[in-house]
């Protein structure tokens, strides 16, 4: 990006100047990664900043990217009393992909002479890869109830433990679901992907933590040095791909048929309150509740791969957090709350201490907030921070975010020799691609410590602790 054209309004924070036909863009981030950010991205937050019933700025995270509609890491709220809309490309196709992480009662030393074994359990017994289904086949009414349902309806199946539902956002079920407005084709594709991974960039990932940074927070999360975590980041696979498929046609209609001037037809949107709009939501909701349903199940499979690999291991959920989402939130604004629904594209909700959302054992410290990085770099447990609120409505980075497309990964590296490379470091991989492993070679993605640093910077959230790859499923 050619940072020439931007002004910056404070610390870590960018904008670029108005045209007067559009609302405050706000771009955070230090001007290194805001110089390896495509042009795309400043092209479509200034898109968003022109959606009607905006509040506040349209916003980028440290780790932005080019995206469709939104830009990956992009955040905008809309009101929908001054007609604020609703967009499924302010959400994206993996809707509520996000990260579920897992802490344990091992250290490093617990696993080391297990981890090839370990790998190879995980990579048997995990489902991952495109189009893979596991051994659970849903009836249509089965669906409907994991889209009513969620996390809650796993556990009620047997899959994980009660104990795991207040560590997971919305208390594991995200209410306003209407399967209803999900469409059969949508259902169909679900029917046998319950309990996947997907490909990609989704992962299943052990982990150690390698280095803490807040002490405090750490204790309240139950993080200590050497601990190995495991961090499963996947989403609604192919019920929320196909909602989002066919409903950006019914909103691209809704917008034409209202007169909403769309700056780029990926933005299709409808006013959150218009019968589209509703039944979006309703949708999305749905899909919300099959991704908390989907990394339940993961996290069960999980822990009886550790039990019988590693007899003695517990593994608890440390939190689940979402991060392609629009929520309803109470948010303040000129001194008023007023109900804004928040779109977060690729960044997650980081709400900051003393908010009832935060499970009651974070509540001091604030919410745990993931900052996944890619196979051989490592991962952040940071923690929301009061100033998001104003700052950025309780938003936060989610990963490294890419620094080039996988068309230039796989020019630049090759599968096999990848995973050799990573295995001579100590980090074994899994998977079923050569090809999508050098897609997402670590040389493909940002700097997950300059991101995780500059988040904390720019008042976002602050870092907690480092997580080192030991072993990582992917598709």
């Amino acid at each position: 990006m050619d940072i020439s054209r931007l002004k910056q309004i404070e610390d870590y924070c960018y904008t670029l100047p108005s045209d007067g036909k559009r609302a405050l863009v706000k771009l955070y981030g230090s001007q290194v990664l805001l110089e390896t950010m495509d042009d795309k991205v400043l092209e479509q937050i200034s898109n968003v900043a022109r959606l009607p019933g905006l509040v506040g700025a349209a916003m980028t995270m440290p780790d932005a990217h080019w995206g469709y509609g939104f830009p990956i890491g992009g955040v905008a709220a809309f009101d929908p009393e001054l007609g604020g809309i609703i967009s499924a490309g302010g959400v994206g196709f993996d809707i509520s992909c996000g990260i579920r992480c897992l802490r344990s009662n091992l250290d490093l030393a617990d696993i080391v002479p297990v981890l090839p074994r370990l790998a190879d359990e995980l990579f048997r017994h995990i489902p991952a890869g495109v189009g893979e289904e596991g051994s659970l086949k849903l009836a249509p009414r089965e669906l409907d109830e994991v889209m009513l349902g969620g996390a809650h309806w796993a556990v009620e199946q047997g899959y994980g433990e009660a104990d795991d539902l207040p560590c997971i956002e919305e208390h594991g079920t995200m209410a306003g679901a209407v399967p209803g407005n999900v469409s059969q084709l949508a259902k169909q594709r679900q029917r046998g992907e319950m309990g996947t991974l997907g490909s990609g960039n989704h992962y299943l990932e052990v982990q150690v933590v390698e280095k803490i940074y807040d002490a405090e927070a750490a204790r309240a999360f139950g993080l200590h040095q050497g601990q190995v975590l495991v961090s499963i980041h996947c989403g609604s696979r192919g019920l929320g791909h196909q909602i989002g498929t066919d409903y950006l046609v019914s909103l691209a209609k809704a917008a034409q048929r209202l007169g909403i001037a769309l700056p780029d037809r990926e933005l299709a949107c409808a006013p959150i309150n218009s019968p589209e709009g509703r039944e979006y939501i309703g949708a999305m909701n749905a899909a919300v509740n099959v991704a908390l349903a989907n990394r339940q199940i993961l996290a069960h499979l999980t822990r009886q791969v550790f039990a019988h690999v590693l007899p003695a291991s517990r593994l608890d959920t440390l939190y689940d957090v979402s991060h392609n989402t629009c929520k309803a939130e109470k948010h303040q604004v000129e001194g008023r709350e007023r109900l804004l629904y928040v779109h977060r594209k690729g960044a997650t909700r980081a709400f900051g201490p003393g908010h009832p959302a935060i499970p009651e054992a974070y509540r001091a410290v604030g919410q745990p907030v993931i900052i996944g990085g890619s196979m051989g770099t490592g991962s952040y447990v940071l923690a929301g921070i009061k100033e998001s609120e104003t700052k950025a409505w309780s938003s936060a980075s989610h990963g490294a975010g890419r620094a080039m497309s996988r068309n230039a990964a796989l020019k630049k590296w090759h599968g096999r020799e990848l995973i050799d490379e990573l295995a001579g470091r100590g980090i074994l991989i899994r998977t079923r691609s050569m090809r999508g492993a050098a897609e997402e070679a670590p040389g493909a993605y940002k700097d997950v410590d300059s991101v995780a640093e500059v988040t904390e910077k720019a008042g976002l959230a602050r870092r907690v602790a480092f997580l080192r790859p030991k072993a990582c499923v992917k598709g």
